[in-house]
């Protein structure tokens, strides 16, 4: 797909806002005709701009409002143990988030959980489990001031 214009940008942070929006109304916000705007979305999707689409949850509502950060070390960060460690955070529910960062540290994990004795739980059992991890730090959030979640 070449370079997105205006209009492409346009639709993607409407759909990103409201992704429910019907066709007709996402056309007259971006200035287009119904076809080509629904040309475009298709476009967008197919080039994996728009990865999905779906309800965005109250978490605080669902009994999760527990937020932690995680710093994770790991004892070997070779392929082999990375991917491990990748593949098994992928099977724990609780964790939100995980990105691989450039620090003195391994990973950053965002966990969410329905209180902190909950939090110590999946800490203890689940993420001080996960491969190679040789050490944890968390930081545990007081208010979340913005969220896109």
């Amino acid at each position: 797909m070449d370079k997105l214009d205006r209009f492409d940008r346009n639709i993607l942070t409407i759909l990103a806002e409201n992704g429910r929006i019907t066709i007709t109304e996402l056309a007259k916000k971006v200035g287009l005709s119904k076809t080509p705007c629904q040309i475009r979305m298709r476009r967008l999707e197919e080039g994996g701009f728009i990865r999905g689409y779906g309800a965005i949850l109250d978490p605080e509502k669902l009994g999760e409002g527990h937020i932690a950060f995680v710093q994770v070390s790991l004892s070997d960060t070779r392929s082999e143990a990375l991917n491990a460690f990748n593949e098994a955070t992928r099977h724990i529910r609780e964790i939100e988030q995980c990105h691989m960062i450039a620090s003195n540290f391994d990973y950053l994990l965002k966990i969410r959980t329905r209180d902190m004795s909950n939090y110590r739980k999946v800490l203890g059992e689940k993420i001080s489990a996960l491969p190679y991890v040789s050490h944890t730090s968390t930081f545990v959030v007081m208010e979340s001031v913005k969220d896109r979640g």
